[in-house]
């Protein structure tokens, strides 16, 4: 089961209203070796929807995207690159991809709505890996043995937990994307680690329906 750890940079917060204008992603196969790697910038459809807040956090203005592509025209090279990597027969093997990233809901959001406004069918699996969730639990699980934690569990936190940092302030979809994937993989690889007995556990006791 291959794993497709992606990250976009938008317009704003909004997916049924902003766009998006960089979709960065990383590919993984199922013990988390590297396959390959995916960046592109996006031109908008609606370049006056820009927000301030938003152009802050990637510092891509429209002039950094007067060469890319429109966003089906990306969706459709995303794709293909997708399916020569890793040698599917058709679309409909996209779901065998597990959609990863940090607060995945939100990217997969704009991702899907890109997809709609494109007049594409959503091929990927309803089966996310979420990094957020997941350090959620896992340091938690740290916490109650006494080995110290970050503070929260945004991306730069989490990566920096584990010795990693973005090489910029700005906001890169392809950067976030790696770091998202080598923290999935440290955590999953250090959970191996745990061992608990089957009478530690404790089940639901009270009455049945």
């Amino acid at each position: 089961m291959p794993y497709l750890v992606f990250d976009v940079e938008t317009t704003g917060l909004e997916p049924d209203y902003h766009e998006i204008i960089q979709l960065g992603a990383v590919l993984y196969d199922d013990r988390w070796n590297e396959i390959a790697t995916y960046l592109s910038n996006v031109y908008p459809q609606h370049p006056d929807r820009f927000s301030i807040p938003a152009s802050e956090v990637h510092d891509l203005t429209l002039a950094d995207l007067d060469d890319a592509p429109m966003i089906h025209e990306m969706l459709e090279d995303f794709e293909d690159w997708l399916i020569d990597e890793l040698n599917l027969q058709n679309r409909s093997d996209l779901r065998r991809v597990t959609i990863c990233g940090q607060s995945v809901a939100t990217d997969i959001n704009f991702l899907r709505f890109a997809y709609k406004k494109s007049q594409m069918s959503w091929e990927f699996s309803f089966r996310p890996l979420d990094l957020f969730v997941l350090s959620n639990f896992y340091f938690r699980i740290l916490k109650a043995n006494g080995i110290k934690t970050p503070k929260s569990l945004s991306l730069k936190s989490v990566a920096a937990y584990f010795g990693m940092e973005r090489e910029t302030e700005t906001h890169n979809a392809l950067e976030d994307s790696i770091l998202t994937g080598r923290c999935l993989a440290l955590i999953l690889q250090n959970s191996e680690k745990f061992k608990v007995k089957e009478d530690d556990l404790i089940f639901w006791e009270g009455e049945e329906d």
